[in-house]
């Protein structure tokens, strides 16, 4: 790899970007993050999400509507920095993001596409 971390230390590197994100961008860290390198894409699962608010908001169909469009235009205003830590992190660049929240579960997932295939760094 060229910033010479292993695929579990960039791995590692990856969700603690995205939990300090979550915690200064969007007022809260989630419960738990697992982050996942598989070719040219890195997936991100966060547990433990929504707010308090959130989840009772989540209640009904409005409220859920309403919850993801806040958490979508939220990411989307950060969007740029945090592809560019991930860019730092893995040495390639981002080309894509996509997330979305589970409000029954309180999951939120994110994608991240990358220019290259990363399995080949860590070979």
């Amino acid at each position: 790899m060229k910033n010479g971390l292993t695929k579990g230390e960039t791995e590692t590197a990856i969700r603690n970007a995205v939990i300090k994100f979550e915690q200064e961008f969007m007022g809260r860290g989630p419960t738990e993050v697992k982050a996942f390198i598989l070719r040219d894409t890195v997936l991100v699962r966060l547990k433990g999400v929504l707010t308090p608010a959130e989840r009772q908001l989540a209640k009904n169909a409005e409220g859920v509507d309403m919850v993801k469009r806040m958490r979508q235009n939220l990411i989307s205003q950060g969007r740029e920095r945090l592809c560019s830590q991930i860019s730092a992190i893995t040495g390639v660049e981002v080309t894509g993001l996509f997330t979305d929240v589970e409000t029954h579960s309180g999951e939120r997932m994110i994608v991240f596409t990358l220019e290259n295939d990363l399995d080949n760094l860590f070979r």
